[in-house]
């Protein structure tokens, strides 16, 4: 390795991409994480991501630090642990059993286990148990002049549905710069705009605190699953359909939330800058 250069990966799952680095490591080079993050996660002057993850591994898999691309911290990433658990996967272990991966963040341990892998696309399916909604509730919010219907919860981060908004690009440009300010969310939110397809189909879009419009989120696919199931008529098992592709989430009786997705490896180099 070349001389104060760090090793990096990069992993996305349905488009929503971060970059993963030893945490170990950027503290031995004295890096500060929220300019470090600010300055690789940049898409023109960086490597490009929707976040950086620093993790330590162990002996049941790793512990995750996220920082959004503005410098913020989040609490958890669905799609983010998934992409964490698919570089710790030995990509040419292609056996059927494996134990489970545990990834631990700040919203507290995740359970994945590993469905199926592809080694040529380094491909990896996984299904991860998300924890239990908390604090889901229906509100009205006052909006740039406009009077809308939500529900809010967390899934170890705070989490924000539209129900009654078209699915717009426009809407949802319009509304996730205003939620960040509202206060009925003092550190932000997640935000998702829902469209019940079918009793096991819902289309989201996503504004994510700290990044803005992404491809996917695992997070915001459980809190709108949740959401569906409780007020807009779906069942407790749909497929979440956003810009970037389609996941399963699983609300079972027991309250526990899981999703299951893939996440794909594309790169492992070195930072230089």
């Amino acid at each position: 390795m070349l001389s104060g250069a760090m090793r990096v990966w990069k992993a996305h799952a349905y488009g929503n991409d971060f970059l993963m680095m030893q945490a170990a490591e950027v503290a031995a080079r004295g890096s500060d994480p929220v300019l470090l993050a600010q300055r690789i996660c940049a898409r023109h002057t960086g490597l490009g991501a929707d976040g950086l993850i620093l993790f330590t591994e162990d002996n049941q898999g790793a512990s995750m630090q996220l920082i959004n691309p503005d410098g913020s911290h989040a609490e958890v990433s669905g799609n983010g642990v998934r992409c964490l658990a698919a570089i710790l996967s030995d990509p040419l272990d292609d056996r059927a059993e494996h134990p489970p991966i545990v990834i631990t963040t700040d919203a507290g341990p995740k359970v994945l286990t590993r469905l199926a892998h592809d080694p040529f696309e380094r491909r990896t399916v996984f299904r991860a148990s998300m924890g239990r909604p908390q604090h889901l509730r229906l509100m009205e919010a006052e909006l740039g002049g406009e009077r809308v219907r939500a529900a809010a919860l967390s899934m170890g981060n705070p989490q924000c549905i539209l129900l009654d908004q078209p699915l717009t690009t426009e809407r949802l440009h319009r509304f996730g710069p205003l939620l960040q300010q509202h206060d009925q969310f003092p550190a932000g939110v997640n935000v998702e705009i829902i469209q019940v397809d079918a009793p096991d189909r819902v289309r989201i879009l996503i504004w994510e605190r700290g990044v803005g419009p992404t491809e996917s989120s695992g997070t915001g696919s459980c809190a709108s699953a949740v959401a569906a199931a409780a007020f807009a008529g779906t069942g407790r098992e749909v497929d979440v359909i956003a810009p970037g592709g389609t996941q399963r989430v699983e609300w079972a009786a027991d309250d526990e939330v899981y999703l299951t997705g893939w996440a794909q490896v594309v790169l492992e180099g070195q930072w230089l800058a």
